[in-house]
């Protein structure tokens, strides 16, 4: 009985402790065990568990959060839904240009190396039809396949045609999400042990070996998603809220873009950033779809990388390219960004169809896809990092501007 009553006592004092600190002890021992001892490989294994079951309860998580708001909304969430979906699409075509920008002041060239094996979407078409296709995917094939614009699709069909029913069904429902929203505190709650795992496998495979050859290609990807994570968007946030983006930014960063950047899934981040809207105290009407639908469609990362890339090929192949091709370009790698999550191997494996614009041949591009693989590492976990953390950031947003249209007194981060 003393042995439980002290384990007991254990537990309650980690938990007390704050998660990102937690998360930061978890970051700080994989490194020390990634480099002391990075022949254990039995250490993966927590961060396999940790995002095996974050995907595994997210697709579940979001069809019923989405069913049981639209069978129980009133619909008055509607332009706050608007206002989110115009945050993303302008935000995803900024990073574009912004990515441009990057490439045209510090244009890279690569070390072609053997062509990825992964086929990519032959045009803009493909991309289109495989989002459609997705959205009236099976439903349960949806959720099993984490097809998040087949679970939406399903979820929002099913919501709507829910609000007719009894309120007794309309609260099981709303008991089933409660219920799966507790299952997703037990699992972020060993996210430390998760980020442990994940940072060991990332720190004992590739190690800094890989800034040595891809430094500068790394840089300008990196530098181009900084600035849109700490520039351009909280300027879009201070344009629509007329307060101080910042405490809202840092706390989508350090509670969202932290565990991002280490499970390098937006899907898999998806139950962090429903329990951080929770926190910030929003409607969870509107965030039940509004998260779910970023991890879809908002692709600031996305569309920088599909820029840098095809640009970075353009420079190693000597073609020049001018401004109206650039302008394309970032229209181009914006509308694609956005299907990224519905295309295997996400961001890569549309790099081939912005290449094209250049009559750069499939080849060649599906080279540069592998160039993305080495960098993969560090680019895709920001780039997820820089997704997941403007899902919250925008989401808010949106729910601020409304407020403050309406003449609503709100805080950017609601005191504890």
């Amino acid at each position: 009985m003393k042995g439980n009553d002290e384990m007991k006592e254990l537990f309650i004092k980690w938990n007390s402790i704050s998660l990102i600190k937690r998360i930061v002890c978890g970051l700080i021992i994989g490194v020390i065990l990634a480099l002391v001892v990075p022949q254990a490989t039995v250490v993966t294994i927590f961060g396999s568990l940790f995002t095996g079951a974050l995907k595994a309860v997210a697709p579940v998580l979001v069809f019923v959060l989405v069913m049981s708001s639209l069978a129980s909304s009133k619909g008055e969430g509607a332009g706050n839904m608007k206002t989110v979906l115009f945050f993303y699409l302008a935000s995803t075509l900024i990073a574009s240009v912004v990515a441009v920008l990057f490439s045209f002041v510090a244009p890279t060239e690569l070390v072609l190396t053997a062509a990825a094996e992964n086929s990519a979407p032959e045009g803009i078409g493909q991309v289109i039809k495989g989002i459609l296709v997705n959205a009236v995917a099976n439903p349960v094939a949806s959720m099993a396949n984490a097809n998040y614009i087949g679970v939406l699709t399903w979820a929002a069909i099913l919501g709507t045609a829910l609000k007719v029913a009894s309120d007794n069904t309309k609260q099981v429902l709303s008991n089933l999400a409660d219920a799966l929203g507790q299952a997703v505190q037990w699992v972020i709650s060993f996210a430390p042990f998760g980020v442990m795992g994940l940072v060991f496998e990332a720190v004992s495979t590739s190690g800094l070996d890989i800034f040595a050859v891809y430094g500068k290609l790394i840089l300008v990807l990196v530098g181009a998603m900084l600035f849109i994570a700490f520039v351009t968007n909280p300027l879009m946030v201070f344009v629509a809220t007329k307060k101080n983006p910042y405490p809202l930014l840092f706390t989508c960063v350090k509670e969202s873009g932290i565990t991002a950047f280490f499970t390098r899934s937006s899907a898999a981040n998806i139950p962090m950033n429903m329990a951080l809207c929770k926190k910030l105290g929003l409607n969870e009407d509107n965030y039940s779809v509004s998260i779910p639908l970023g991890a879809t469609i908002n692709m600031n990362g996305a569309a920088i990388t599909i820029t840098v890339m095809t640009l970075a090929a353009a420079t190693t192949l000597g073609i020049s390219v001018d401004i109206p091709s650039a302008i394309i370009l970032s229209v181009l790698a914006s509308i694609s960004a956005c299907g990224a999550s519905g295309v295997a191997g996400g961001s890569l494996l549309l790099i081939p169809l912005a290449c094209s614009l250049f009559g750069i041949s499939n080849d060649v591009a599906m080279q540069v896809v592998g160039v993305g693989f080495i960098i993969g590492v560090i680019q895709d976990s920001v780039e997820t990092a820089l997704n997941s953390s403007a899902d919250v950031l925008f989401t808010a947003t949106a729910e601020y501007y409304q407020k403050r249209k309406a003449g609503i007194p709100f805080e950017m981060v609601p005191k504890k």
